[in-house]
């Protein structure tokens, strides 16, 4: 089948609906003896005869039939391959696929809605990512893009608007020692494990989670984490909205005073930057700038 020519495959699709050499030709904007070429040459490339012709009608033969079955839906999946990539391409390929860690909440689901109405028919899917892989959905082009915590060091990755800088928090059995104090200070982490992110995080994304000196238990997602430290396995840093969105009887969340704040940041990847993935980018920082200036 060296050399196939789509011309050939659309002459035979047409032709098998209007099942009448003129009307294929006007259809295609070609000659009516343009068709019987097209129409021969892929005969004598599957080999045998696809239809039968005569003064009075024209029908497909039980190849040609047999060929119309299998080949129709493939040309149809073939030709919304490549309207999706040129609406990839153009940044309207359909709803945001939107990755979030641990908990979309407030702020970002405030920048969702206006993007959504902005334009409603670019709509927001909203996918988690696992807590120990903030970058892998991204590679694999699960998401388009997606809202992960700081540190983002990859040269593959675009790190776009970073907004909600938050107090830190630390989730501890309620058993713990420091599960009745207002705050804690940083310092008080040196006698703690805290618990980090396993991989494939990156080395220095792990280090950011657990910054004393003590290495805890290392975990794939938020839940393993919050368990565990209500098992008094370690202690979990955590941003203030995230702890307040999980709330249990089991563990009790302490201020810490004297960390970095948390921060999210919008992040993509390079070669996969859309228009959309752009205009909710400059809807983010829209709405963070509104925020810091109140």
């Amino acid at each position: 089948m060296s050399g196939l020519e789509m011309r050939e495959l659309e002459c035979f699709l047409v032709l098998a609906e209007e099942l009448h050499f003129g009307r294929t030709g006007e259809r295609l904007f070609v000659s009516q003896s343009r068709v019987s070429q097209l129409l021969a040459a892929l005969e004598r490339r599957v080999g045998a005869r696809l239809v039968h012709r005569s003064s009075r009608r024209v029908a497909l033969t039980p190849l040609g039939e047999r060929l119309l079955e299998r080949l129709r839906p493939a040309y149809d999946d073939l030709h919304a391959a490549v309207a999706d990539a040129r609406a990839v391409a153009r940044g309207g390929a359909g709803p945001l696929r939107l990755g979030f860690q641990g908990t979309a909440y407030a702020q970002l689901l405030e920048a969702v809605a206006a993007f959504e109405a902005a334009d409603p028919a670019r709509g927001v899917d909203l996918v988690e990512v696992p807590y120990a892989d903030p970058f892998g959905a991204l590679r694999r082009g699960a998401v388009d893009a997606a809202v992960v915590l700081l540190p983002v060091e990859e040269a593959d990755l675009v790190l776009g608007p970073v907004f909600s800088r938050q107090r830190h928090t630390l989730a501890v059995s309620r058993r713990h020692r420091f599960a009745a104090r207002d705050r804690i200070a940083a310092a008080d982490l040196a006698t703690e494990p805290l618990i980090g992110a396993a991989a494939p995080a990156p080395a220095y994304w792990r280090a950011a989670r657990t910054p004393g000196p003590l290495p805890g238990p290392a975990v794939g997602t938020l839940q393993e984490a919050l368990s565990l430290a209500a098992a008094g396995r370690g202690a979990l840093l955590l941003c203030r909205p995230t702890a307040a969105h999980h709330l249990r009887d089991d563990i009790a969340y302490v201020p810490v005073d004297g960390l970095p704040d948390s921060e999210l940041g919008l992040v993509w990847h390079r070669d996969a930057e859309t228009e959309t993935v752009r205009a909710f980018a400059r809807v983010l920082t829209a709405m963070t700038s509104a925020r810091e200036d109140r």
